[in-house]
Parts: structure tokens; sequence; C-alpha cells
């Protein structure tokens, strides 16, 4: 038996099976640090990004609600453990010498597997899946694929608010992204196209479905909803914002207004996640309780 599995198999109570983590985890932090500097300072300088501080503090939480369980798991080390971890190296070697930052940060979370199932095995690996998997959503999305998501948001939110502000009988005609009112002309740019919104809102879909007991369907059914809430909720400032300028000028929108309608629309999208978790509630008839608590 390698001095690694033996450690492993140590009695919990000693904690001597902490040591090899630790000392893993140690060399990941030094390997890995220009991708993490670098995706930090991502959070810090791109708003649609900025949830990705909080993102591990939810997988931390996890762990900590599920300590029972994985602490408890059995442990049996798999060797195919190092073949993943070898692979992520790759992976991340890859991706720094072609300059793909997404490539080399997704890596990050095959080397945390690997370790899991090298250490530990699949029992564990089970066990933590989720704490390791929702770690994906503090990694900005590839360039190509962002792109091609906010132009069309961009499109479809200027629809909706171009249609919302004709209800209420505000005279506006849209030009593409651009919402041309009798006294100035609104552009739905990039950081209007709701994507901010939309990684946030499926990411606490995703933390709220888990946390919460429900049925498997229903943790699928809230992330897929909150493309739609999304957008609504969007779409619904763009339409304040229309208003705002056409009652009292552009410059009634811009500032703090601006600033302040974003948060209140990011509640009102809050509101909408709940609404959504109550309507599904009625379908499958108990809204459930906290999980693993």
């Amino acid at each position: 038996m390698s001095t690694i599995a033996r450690a492993l198999e140590a009695p919990r109570k000693s904690y001597d099976w902490l040591v090899w983590p630790v000392v893993l985890l140690a060399l990941t932090s030094v390997l890995y640090a220009p991708v993490l500097k670098s995706l930090v300072s991502q959070w810090w300088n791109d708003p649609d990004y900025a949830q990705g501080f909080l993102i591990p503090l939810v997988s931390v939480y996890v762990l900590w609600l599920q300590r029972d369980r994985w602490m408890n798991s059995e442990m049996r080390p798999r060797n195919f453990g190092f073949l993943v971890m070898l692979g992520a190296v790759v992976l991340l070697v890859g991706g720094s010498l072609g300059a793909e930052l997404f490539t080399s940060r997704v890596s990050l979370l095959f080397l945390l597997a690997g370790m899991v199932l090298f250490l530990a095995g699949w029992t564990m690996l089970r066990a933590l899946a989720f704490p390791l998997g929702f770690l994906i959503f503090m990694i900005p999305l590839p360039a190509v694929i962002y792109n091609q998501i906010t132009f069309p948001l961009q499109l479809l939110a200027s629809r909706v608010a171009t249609s919302g502000l004709d209800l209420i009988r505000i005279p506006v005609l849209r030009d593409g992204n651009i919402l041309i009112l009798p006294n100035y002309s609104l552009e739905v740019v990039e950081a209007c196209s709701g994507v901010r919104s939309l990684m946030t809102l499926i990411a606490l879909a995703v933390a709220y479905g888990y946390l919460v007991d429900h049925p498997r369907w229903v943790r699928y059914a809230l992330p897929i909803l909150m493309v739609p809430v999304a957008i609504f909720s969007n779409a619904l400032r763009i339409m304040g914002t229309g208003v705002l300028t056409y009652h009292f000028g552009p410059k009634a929108a811009e500032g703090f207004l601006h600033v302040f309608s974003g948060w209140m629309v990011f509640v009102v999208a809050l509101l909408l996640l709940l609404a959504c978790d109550w309507l599904l509630g009625k379908i499958y008839g108990d809204r459930g309780q906290i999980a693993h608590a």
C-alpha cells in the first residue's frame, strides 16, 4: 500500500488524512497562481462577472452543509485520478501557450476533480460533485461564445422594450438596438444586453434549486426559466430608462438613477425567481424544505 493510501485510510479523527490534500492544494495554488490572478482581475474589472467572488463562497457553504456526508464517505483512492490530473495539466499548458484563458481556467476544475478521485475515490467525488461543478459559474465564458450571445440578447431586449413603450403610449422607433425617442436616442449597448443578470440568475437558480429539496426536474427547470426572466427584467430596465428620458430628458436616466435602476431590476428578477419556484411548487405539490441543513 502506498504512503498516500495509508495516510488517507488513517482514522478520520486523527486528521492525518488531511496532510496530502493540503500539500496538493498548496502545489496547485503555486501552479495556477497566474491563472487565478487573471481570473480575480477579471472579476474585479468586468461587471459581467463580478459574481465570481461569490461562487467559491457558495461552494464552501455547500461543503459545510454536507460535511457529515463527505467526511463519512468511503475512502478508496483511484489511480485513474492521476490521469485526470495529468490531463488537466496538459489543458493548462495548452491553454497558456494558445492564450486561451477559458481552457486554462477550466483545467483547474478538472485538476480538483482528479485530486479528489486520486486521493479518495469515486464515492467522495460524487459527494463533492455539486460544490466542484458549481465553480464553473466563476469562469467567464469564452469570447467567441460571449459575442454570439450578447448581440442577439441586445436585439431581443430592444424589441421587448419597444413593445412595452408602445403599450404605454410613448412614441418610439427601433433601429436595430437603438431606440429613437422624440427627444433622445437610446442605444442598448453590451452592458444592457442582459448577459450580466442572466449569468448571475442562472447561478442563483442552480444553487437555490440544489439547496431546496425539490424534484430533479424542478432543479433543471429553474435555470431554464431564468433566461426569459433575465430578458424580461432587462427589457423592463430599458423601458424605465425610456420613460425617464421621454418625460424628464436624458440626464434623468443617467448617473445614479441608471445604476439604481439596475439594482432594482435585479431585485425584480430575484422576486421572479421565487415566483417561478412557487409556480413550479404548485405543479409538484410540495415546495420542500432546506436540504442538507
